[in-house]
């Protein structure tokens, strides 16, 4: 389960975002690569770019599905 405290400096503000839990395995980047980005340097991935559209939202969701560790957090009202 994600966890905010733990969501990595590097996500945009917003409410999706990724927490340390995070194994870079590249899911959420394949599933929604206008939303997440990877910091290679780092090895974990993080969001740089909140959703903004119904299409974006569907795909970070799918993202969230994906994740293998559910490193990905969403504070917002779901959808």
């Amino acid at each position: 389960m994600p966890n905010k405290d733990k969501k990595y400096p590097e996500n945009i503000a917003g409410k999706i975002y990724v927490d340390e839990s995070c194994i870079a395995c590249d899911a959420c980047v394949t599933a929604a690569p206008g939303n997440f980005s990877m910091k290679e340097e780092d090895g974990h991935a993080f969001v740089k770019k909140q959703p903004q559209n119904q299409q974006e939202e569907d795909q970070v969701r799918e993202a969230m599905e994906a994740c293998p560790v559910e490193a990905i957090g969403n504070d917002g009202p779901e959808n």
